[in-house]
């Protein structure tokens, strides 16, 4: 098998997450649409995931999939019509960073139209985790690697959110998944304001076509536009007709755009288009960054120091980890 990724602690025994089978659904998800409490440890470039406390065990994070996860739709199927997927194949890593200025905005990219996964959604910074790679220093190169931004030491500060699964393509209805992930949501808490990062961004032309910020209200907003709930959410009635972001021309300048409302309230359509829309992962990031905003924040732990897995409690945010100030190195 490939280098694995991924791991699932099930019955005391590390096993590598299945390509072709859903991790929410072998850590006991039900029908219900979620999220779930799990416990997970990250080492060596490996995050191990288990339904239940375990010995190393640092954060009890909640874990989301799409409803229309196309890996849960396939365990539902009988094995004998289920589709040929890959068995030599395990589940990829990644890191998503939700960048908060001091004027509580936070950071989405437009991905390019030209990208292979995911074309021409609004999504945090993010990737791939690396061999070996600390979690925040895999997601503070992307950041770079994506908007220009590096942040100065010891001017933020830093959480885990929450776990999202995701596939590409997203639904069924799209094609046979060719991509499986647990993306991590980082939240990055900067000491400096929306404009004095906003000076130093310098888009990846290959990788972003547009950049904005979004503040509370308009985050919860897109938020509760969730794709494929039975119900909606309300949203208000007073949101903006648009709102303004900078796009990046042809030409390496900057141009100001005013984003649609309903362009950012669209959700994740049935047949296979590159429809502009916010990707359902980062609507569960931003629900789960508004819950860690009205949330009270315990005072910042010394960086390096070991973070353990707090009380067991029913609440969506699960057992967020007291921030870390910032410097590059997550504790074992």
């Amino acid at each position: 098998m490939a280098a694995t990724r991924v791991l699932l602690l099930l019955s005391g025994n590390s096993e590598s997450a299945s390509f072709a089978r859903s991790v929410c659904g072998i850590l006991g998800a039900g029908p219900e649409l979620g999220p779930w409490p799990t416990y997970c440890s990250f080492k060596r470039g490996h995050l191990v995931l288990s339904a239940r406390p375990f010995p190393g065990a640092s954060a009890r994070l909640p874990l989301q999939r799409p409803p229309f996860c196309p890996f849960a739709a396939l365990d539902q199927q009988p094995r004998a019509s289920a589709p040929e997927l890959p068995t030599n194949r395990g589940v990829d890593l990644g890191v998503a960073v939700v960048l908060q200025s001091s004027d509580q905005t936070v950071l989405l990219t437009r991905r390019t139209r030209t990208l292979n996964i995911s074309p021409n959604l609004w999504v945090p910074p993010g990737g791939h985790v690396e061999l070996e790679e600390e979690l925040l220093d895999g997601g503070l190169r992307e950041l770079w690697e994506e908007s220009g931004l590096q942040l100065p030491q010891g001017q933020f500060s830093w959480v885990p959110l929450g776990l999202w699964e995701s596939a590409y393509p997203p639904r069924l209805s799209w094609g046979f998944p060719k991509y499986h992930h647990i993306v991590l949501y980082l939240l990055v808490i900067s000491q400096e304001s929306q404009q004095q990062l906003q000076a130093r961004i310098q888009p990846n032309p290959s990788e972003v076509s547009a950049f904005m910020w979004l503040g509370p209200d308009v985050a919860a907003a897109v938020a509760a536009t969730e794709d494929g709930a039975e119900t909606t959410r309300t949203v208000p009635q007073d949101l903006p007709p648009s709102v303004p972001a900078v796009e990046l021309q042809e030409d390496g300048e900057f141009q100001p755009l005013a984003v649609p409302m309903s362009t950012l309230l669209q959700t994740t359509p049935t047949t296979a288009e590159a429809k502009e829309r916010v990707s359902t992962g980062t609507k569960f990031a931003l629900r789960l960054w508004l819950q860690h905003l009205g949330s009270v924040t315990p005072p910042p732990c010394k960086s390096g120091a070991r973070m353990d897995p707090g009380p067991a409690k029913e609440a969506p945010n699960m057992d967020p980890l007291p921030p870390s100030q910032g410097s590059g190195k997550q504790s074992p």
